[in-house]
């Protein structure tokens, strides 16, 4: 299994050359962080029909197997999240290459890009859990610098408020890794998720859970640990907040959160009502809060916390269809709130401000932003046939299915103030007539641009597929299978997984 460090490997090499070859050869920099994700994205989807197959690959770097090395694990989750993860990461760093063409510094935001990618690249493979950790704090590390990246007051507050809550966040995690392995005698993830099948689940799993769900609830912005959220993607540059809100939240908090909860610890309905709170919570105060937002940026940020919700509820349900729900939004969320971030971008280089009260008429002015924004909205908007819509609607069914209806209705009336808010404050950003003053570089898009915005509203547009009966059916549901299974993952790995 050597293919499997090269997730780690290739974006981390290519954040060193960048570092060292940058000053001299800034706009190769840009097309060195692309190819690196788009290796990772080629990697995961040549290894997703072998994943599939034997259900769990292993390498082991080091004295892996006593503990002491690093274990790297390919599952279906992590093969499904590789795919999704390195394919926004792509169409992002393409994006990157005309967005930050006018920065002379540009050598460095592609260097923390790429480290950046390395972090999440890690925790989705990591097997044992203080590599996840450690992969967590790299990736983690990287986004305070890029949210800071132009050193605007903004940024720089925004990055302090982000750093802050990742450092407690980060508190939170270490001391429940520093507790199990007290408990467990081990930090390999299988094998404590082995240990606590055979051993009744007490006070102190209990509260290492409460820590987790703290931690990684603060890590995902889930309310009420929400609060660095609307400043650190309202401020950062536009390709960042696509990072954040598209993957990052996903993989250092909801991933986490759903492979220890689900495959280690075992999610006890102590745990899974507290998630379901927070869930129904982040949805309902996401959705209030995005109303009223005049910045474009924040509008969208008060939005990713309410679609995180949608997601955590699919999870705290717990049956195999609500996590089948919750997987399927989390790859569709993370595909059209890319691609807003990307709009928005593309909007304020365009009109020179991020007020929606100053931005008018934006399909008349450049059809590509404007059409693609309005596909991303529709599908955050759960509007049939768009993926967006058959990701709730899975969610809701579950609910239902589950004998929750009033969870059902919840996430129904949240959907509809979802798309009463977008209505409200894109309509007229969109369709309206534009301002005589309107300042920016309508027309001076660079295809680098403009590719990655196409190519993000096309799948918004077709992950309905998923949900077909074939090979991308076959990989939502053995990425969901995971976590629905979660007691068999330590015989897969342990006695099953191919090495």
């Amino acid at each position: 299994m050597n293919f499997i460090p090269y997730f780690i490997a290739i974006p981390l090499a290519v954040a060193f050359i960048i570092a060292i070859i940058g000053k001299k050869d800034k706009g190769f920099s840009g097309i060195l962080a692309a190819l690196a994700a788009a290796a990772g994205a080629f990697i995961s989807l040549a290894a997703a029909p072998s994943v599939m197959a034997n259900r769990a690959l292993v390498c082991g770097l080091g004295m892996a197997r006593a503990g002491l090395g690093i274990s790297m694990v390919v599952d279906s989750l992590s093969v499904f999240m590789l795919i999704t993860v390195n394919l926004v990461a792509f169409m992002v760093a393409v994006y990157s290459i005309g967005y930050m063409k006018p920065c002379d510094d540009r050598w460095k935001f592609f260097a923390l890009f790429s480290l950046m990618l390395a972090g999440m690249n890690g925790v989705l493979i990591a097997g044992d859990i203080f590599n996840l950790y450690v992969f967590m704090e790299v990736a983690a590390i990287a986004g305070y610098f890029l949210v800071a990246f132009e050193t605007r007051a903004e940024e720089l507050e925004a990055a302090f408020k982000y750093a802050v809550m990742g450092a407690l966040a980060s508190i939170f995690i270490l001391l429940g890794i520093a507790i199990l392995y007290s408990y467990a005698s081990t930090l390999n993830m299988a094998e404590m998720a082995r240990l606590f099948a055979q051993v009744p689940v007490g006070a102190t799993v209990k509260f290492v859970g409460v820590l987790f769900l703290m931690g990684f609830g603060l890590k995902a912005a889930l309310v009420p640990f929400h609060s660095w959220l609307p400043y650190a993607h309202s401020s950062a540059p536009a390709p960042v907040s696509a990072m954040l809100s598209g993957v990052s939240i996903k993989v250092l908090g909801i991933y986490a959160l759903a492979r220890i909860f689900f495959n280690v610890l075992g999610v006890s309905p102590y745990l899974s009502n507290l998630l379901i709170a927070l869930a129904v919570l982040s949805m309902v105060v996401g959705g209030i809060l995005a109303f009223g937002q005049s910045d474009i940026k924040r509008l969208f940020a008060y939005s990713s916390i309410s679609q995180i919700g949608y997601i955590a509820l699919g999870l705290g349900v717990g049956t195999p269809f609500s996590i089948l729900g919750a997987v399927f939004h989390l790859m569709n969320h993370s595909i059209f709130k890319s691609l807003l971030f990307l709009n928005s971008g593309a909007i304020e280089r365009m009109t020179g401000t991020k007020d929606l009260g100053k931005i008018r008429g934006i399909v008349s002015r450049d059809p590509v932003t404007g059409y693609t924004s309005l596909a991303g909205a529709l599908s955050i908007c759960g509007i049939p046939p768009l993926g967006g819509f058959w990701s709730k609607f899975v969610i809701i069914l579950a609910c239902i299915q589950a004998g929750r209806p009033f969870l059902a209705l919840c996430a129904a009336l949240v959907s509809i103030l979802t798309l009463a808010y977008y209505f409200n404050a894109l309509t007229p950003a969109l369709f309206g007539s534009p301002r005589r003053d309107a300042g920016g570089e309508a027309g001076k898009k660079s295809w680098a641009m403009a590719a990655p915005m196409l190519v993000l509203a096309a799948l918004s547009l077709i992950t309905v597929i998923m949900m077909f009966p074939n090979v991308s059916n076959a990989l939502l549901k053995g990425a969901a299978s995971v976590l629905a299974d979660g007691k068999s993952y330590a015989d897969i790995v342990i006695m099953g997984g191919v090495r």
